[in-house]
């Protein structure tokens, strides 16, 4: 699948898949261009990206050096993140978190340390390592 748009996005009242708050109030804007006022409000939309298969954010706010030509989705359902340290110092960012799936039967969590660099004034995802 090459970088689309999403259609399986949350009405705008129903909870955000990050879990923050309301989709409209949280994740919506981010996916709708806005641009984050953080490197964790970007990481949290970005796993809401995942979980509603939204690959034009993903790559609007991944690093160029770093950002897959492509990007594919399974049939992984994201269940929960949570945020477990966010270090911002001037224009980079390290944010630590851990996301539980399932897939089928099958359950597990992904644990990350993910680095963000804001350019031109937006923060983008670098990478990460897996913790």
């Amino acid at each position: 699948m090459s970088f689309g748009a999403s259609s399986l996005r949350p009405a705008g009242s129903a909870t955000c898949p990050c879990g923050r708050a309301a989709f409209r109030e949280c994740c919506g804007p981010l996916l709708d261009g806005a641009p984050a006022p953080s490197a964790e409000r970007l990481m949290r939309s970005r796993y809401t990206a995942f979980a509603v298969h939204d690959a034009d954010h993903l790559a609007r706010t991944w690093h160029p050096r770093t950002r897959p030509a492509e990007l594919e989705f399974d049939d992984t359902v994201w269940e929960g993140l949570v945020v477990e340290d966010a270090d911002e110092h001037g224009d980079a960012a390290t944010v630590a978190f851990r996301a539980a799936w399932r897939r089928g039967d099958e359950r597990g969590a992904v644990a990350e340390r993910s680095r963000f660099l804001r350019r031109a004034g937006r923060w983008v995802y670098v990478d990460g390592d897996s913790t």
